[in-house]
């Protein structure tokens, strides 16, 4: 059976063995350069300041120094925070290399590197290279750390019973100073809570100082004392209310919270039972309030909403911000006393195993092996700047306005106000027959454009009659193309034909309703002269009322000629259909008379034969009620011939 270690009672002897253990296959850090002696080129002028004991007499070996694999060498180590070497050393690297090609020795070669200058810095680079952020894999932090006291003992502490902030490397010293005993001895606090249910309790967890140890020798005869043990609980509580629906999960107030308050009995009963536990708990800790204050560590496991019973109340114990506080690194079941026991014991009681450093080893790999890569996220490209909108002046925002004023009383049909807004507006603008500017959004090029396109016949005949609009400007390429689009969605015949692709439009072309058409037509025939109306216009033909009066006459008595012939044609189908034929009469002769029926005799239910056929295409309940009344009226006409008979 494996020994068991209390946390703070260790064995001297392995204390003074233990060592922080790391992952093996991890590198060391890596050492800080060494600093460099004091440079000789403070006391001669003529010396290197990075190759070591380098003085020259003159300029010429000064040069020949600079341009030597040695200095080149030493430069290259200097920049990648290695030492340089001296010239002795040096030589023996470079006898070291199995191909080299040039020593110490200076040259006159024009390349800046030699062979071995080269062969050695990559020498270099292979041995001391870094893991780069990509490749390295980073190391979970786990709940435990772990000792290691040779040749094959291992002991595992949970970090949290360490002070906040403590680095791991002062793990070791800090492990060792909670094995001195204090006056009264360690105390812990330990609360759980869920579900209604709550435990808690107050634990000497360490011997006092007071305390002596037994002595090492004892008599033969005597049987030796007990030992003591090392926890103790001094206080301990636990109750339960009923907070939680059965089989649903959730306090009923987490329930309130998200789908709000329920009605129901219990409901209440539930809202009541966590008023109830919420007094209980701080009631109790009111009454520990001196054994918490005397407590090192004070462990809660309770969620975000129940943690609220311990902090932040008014008059409360335990305070918020508190160092002491500690939640459970391990998984706990319901609070109970036997689970606070358990707890305790597992926070108290070192983990220890036995393996040598092969096995360690090969766990390490293991282990590393086992972590997932860390994912190469490519540098996000800079996002392009996005343009930042030009601000307006207090004058553009004003002409601005105008125009959209003036756009939406057009296309609306607002001629009144249109007629005023023209008088005080329309200089400012720029004429009847300004383009329309692009900031606007609008693909229409004039004014005449639009009201045309809007089907606005009194705003199209004032724009052209009193304003004299030009109709020959062209429409924009895309209002062509829409243009094309919406032409076989006219509402008369005589609507402009669908043009090729980079044909030629004008606000003719825009109009989709035969009233609009006309006041283009009539304009184009009482002012012939103000513009080129059938070419660069592109209208039709002039309107002539009389034309126009006399095709719709025609149409009149076309529409009257096809109803008389269709008045002809249905008289002469009735007529064929109500003359009987001969053989027809003479079967109508023929025919018996129906003999009477007997009122006693049985009777269908149901009416005749005819009713069936009223009751197709009706819904099933229908056809249940229209049954229920035909057979309602049978039995009424039964029992007047049974009436009638008897009198």
């Amino acid at each position: 059976m494996a020994q068991r270690y209390h946390i703070f009672s260790l064995p001297p002897e392995l204390l003074q063995t233990l060592t922080p253990r790391n992952l093996i296959s991890r590198t060391p850090p890596r050492a800080p350069s060494p600093i460099p002696p004091p440079s000789l080129a403070q006391n001669n002028a003529r010396a290197c300041n990075i190759c070591l004991g380098a003085i020259f007499t003159d300029v010429a070996e000064q040069r020949s120094h600079f341009r030597s694999d040695w200095h080149r060498y030493n430069v290259k180590i200097r920049l990648r925070g290695g030492s340089p070497v001296t010239e002795p050393a040096f030589a023996q690297l470079v006898d070291g290399l199995e191909d080299s090609l040039s020593g110490s020795a200076s040259s006159d070669e024009s390349s800046d590197d030699s062979d071995a200058v080269k062969a050695l810095v990559s020498k270099i680079k292979r041995t001391s290279r870094s893991p780069s952020p990509s490749e390295e894999r980073q190391t979970p932090l786990t709940a435990v750390t772990w000792f290691h006291s040779p040749p094959s003992t291992q002991i595992g502490v949970y970090r949290m019973l360490f002070p906040i902030d403590t680095p791991a490397t002062s793990y070791l010293p800090e492990l060792k100073s909670m094995q001195e005993r204090v006056e009264g001895g360690r105390k812990w606090a330990m609360f759980m809570v869920a579900g209604g249910h709550f435990a808690g309790a107050v634990v000497q967890v360490s011997r006092p100082a007071e305390e002596q140890d037994l002595p090492a020798k004892a008599k033969a005869k005597t049987k030796p004392p007990k030992p003591k043990p090392e926890t103790l609980i001094l206080q301990h509580k636990t109750f339960h209310r009923y907070t939680t629906r059965r089989k649903q999960g959730g306090s009923q107030s987490v329930n309130d919270n998200s789908k709000g308050a329920a009605i129901s009995a219990g409901a209440t009963l539930r809202r009541y039972g966590e008023q109830a536990l919420r007094d209980d708990i701080r009631n109790l800790i009111q009454d520990w309030a001196e054994d918490i204050q005397d407590c090192d560590r004070i462990w809660i496991r309770a969620s975000v909403s129940n943690r609220r019973i311990f902090l932040d109340y008014e008059g409360c114990i335990i305070n918020k911000g508190d160092d002491r506080l500690r939640t459970f690194p391990f998984p706990t079941r319901r609070p109970t006393q036997s689970e606070l026991a358990r707890c305790l014991l597992e926070l108290t009681q070192v983990k220890t195993s036995h393996l040598t450093e092969e096995a360690l080893r090969a766990q390490d790999e293991a282990f590393l092996a086992s972590l997932p890569k860390p994912k190469v996220t490519p540098s996000a490209a800079p996002a392009p700047e996005k343009a930042k909108p030009q601000r307006l002046t207090k004058e553009e925002e004003v002409y601005r306005e105008k125009w959209s004023r003036l756009l939406d009383m057009i296309s609306k049909g607002r001629l009144e106000p249109l007629r005023s807004f023209w008088e005080r507006e329309g200089a400012s603008l720029g004429g009847v027959d300004v383009l329309i500017p692009e900031w606007t959004g609008d693909r229409r090029a004039s004014l005449l454009q639009v009201a045309a396109q809007s089907a606005q016949e009194d705003v199209t005949r004032w724009l052209l009659y009193e304003l004299h609009a030009d109709p020959c400007i062209p429409v924009p390429s895309s209002s062509a193309r829409q243009e094309d689009e919406d032409a076989n969605q006219s509402d008369a015949s005589d609507a402009p034909p669908p043009q090729g692709t980079g044909s030629r439009h004008t606000a003719y072309d825009l109009a989709r309703t035969r009233v609009v058409r006309d006041v283009f037509r009539q304009c184009a025939g009482d002012h012939p002269d103000w513009w080129n109306w059938f070419g660069a216009a592109r209208v039709p033909s002039t309107f002539s009322k009389e034309k126009e009066e006399a095709r719709d006459e025609k149409k009149k008595q076309r529409k009257k000629g096809l109803k008389e012939k269709m008045r002809e044609r249905e008289a002469r189908e009735r007529e064929r259909e109500g003359k009987p034929s001969d053989i027809e009469e003479e079967r109508i002769e023929t025919k018996p008379k129906p003999r009477p029926r007997d009122p006693m005799a049985p009777q269908k239910l149901g009416g005749s034969s005819g009713g069936a056929d009223g009751i197709i295409g009706l819904t099933p309940e229908m056809r249940a009620k229209v049954e229920r009344e035909r057979r309602a009226r049978a039995a009424e006409a039964r029992l007047k011939t049974l009436t009638g008979m008897r009198r």
